[in-house]
């Protein structure tokens, strides 16, 4: 097998991780009111991590062979993490990051596949990267829980 399959799959996995920064950026900076501090605080602390995800990822591509992508040729599918109009909104965030981390590890799952026994460097890699994620959702999942008690 060649490497285009894997290659295929960590340019998606590179897209997901840079919109991820682009729309942790965002709700740290709009989200409004008191119960919104924790939330953005953990959001602009996780941008430098995801953004290292994407470095990771895009010094893989070329290791094994293809080109980091450039931003015109991302793919971009977070709507459940864009912006809101109520500023507020703090649950609709945490959903969307949990969305997003649950995305990731799809993603990262599939790549663990994709590679067994072909490809350990990578495998390696995208099991670190999958456990970062993993340990973020459940924070956030912890943050849900707590947000919705009434």
């Amino acid at each position: 097998m060649s490497n285009k399959k894997i290659i295929k799959e960590l340019s998606l996995a590179y897209a997901m991780e840079l919109e991820t920064v682009q729309n942790y950026i965002a709700a740290s900076v709009n989200l409004d009111g008191v119960r919104s501090e924790v939330i953005k605080k953990a959001l602009a602390a996780d941008v430098p991590t995801e953004l290292g995800h994407a470095q990771q990822l895009a010094n893989r591509i070329k290791t094994i062979g293809g080109l980091a992508p450039g931003s015109m040729e991302l793919p971009r599918s977070q709507k459940f993490l864009q912006p809101k109009n109520d500023t507020t909104d703090v649950v609709a965030v945490i959903k969307g990051v949990i969305a997003a981390e649950e995305s990731a590890i799809k993603q990262y799952n599939k790549i663990i596949k994709l590679c067994d026994g072909v490809d350990y460097v990578t495998q390696d890699m995208a099991i670190q990267i999958l456990s970062g994620e993993e340990d973020h959702r459940r924070e956030f999942l912890g943050f849900l829980r707590e947000y919705e008690k009434k």
